[in-house]
């Protein structure tokens, strides 16, 4: 019996996930910040590492108007169920984390690198500290010299599950803001340390902004 509801979790619950989050995002409103200079690159055929905070995972394939990306997204259970939601909108991802097959992970999004798609990764999963840039993505930009570009999401109306990284689950018919920072790219001679400390300030930077749009509507961030 545990085999038959692993198979209708694995086979169903993806379409519905992915029912949802088309919902949800159709019913915000929704603005984007700082894009440009992302667009500037993809136009000249560059191509990026996105990173955003784990908690903002659910809606953020809604924010992303590039041709083709492959995230990085745990090796368990749950990833499973992420990642064949996410091929529902047309996107692949790379199996492994910091703490479960983070070697060949790491392996895969270098050789994906010398291909035409964006690599993303939450630089504090699969599971914490919340909110802090673990070294994974450091050497990932390190070892392909390609830009990292911060991204986050914030809401008006949502929910915060009690989950190491506080989940949010936007309500819908709120308000919505994507946000962009600008590019970093890690500098041949610089310290490892340096340029974790340099992403680590440009993410809290980047959904600060987030949240003060929403604040600048006289609503709050959830």
């Amino acid at each position: 019996m545990r085999r038959i509801g692993d198979w209708l979790l694995l086979n169903l619950a993806p379409a519905l996930a992915a029912g949802i989050i088309r919902l949800l995002r159709r019913s915000l409103r929704v603005e984007f910040l700082g894009e440009e200079p992302l667009q500037r690159l993809w136009r000249g055929g560059e191509r990026v590492i996105l990173t955003f905070w784990h908690d903002q995972l659910l809606l953020m394939i809604g924010g992303y108007r590039g041709k083709a990306a492959r995230i990085l997204i745990s090796a368990s259970k749950d990833g499973e169920l992420i990642a064949r939601t996410m091929r529902r909108f047309g996107q692949d991802a790379v199996r492994g984390s910091s703490s479960r097959g983070g070697g060949s992970a790491l392996r895969a999004l270098v050789k994906l690198s010398r291909q035409p798609v964006d690599l993303v990764i939450t630089p504090d999963g699969p599971k914490g500290p919340r909110h802090e840039v673990k070294d994974g993505v450091v050497q990932l930009a390190r070892l392909t010299r390609r830009p990292v570009v911060p991204m986050a999401f914030a809401c008006s109306r949502g929910h915060r599950f009690r989950s190491w990284d506080r989940f949010l689950l936007p309500y819908p018919f709120g308000r919505a803001v994507y946000s962009f920072g600008e590019p970093l790219t890690a500098e041949a001679d610089e310290e490892p340390e340096e340029f974790r400390r340099r992403l680590q300030m440009a993410m809290e930077e980047n959904e600060r902004r987030a949240r003060a749009r929403l604040e600048e509507h006289g609503v709050s961030a959830v």
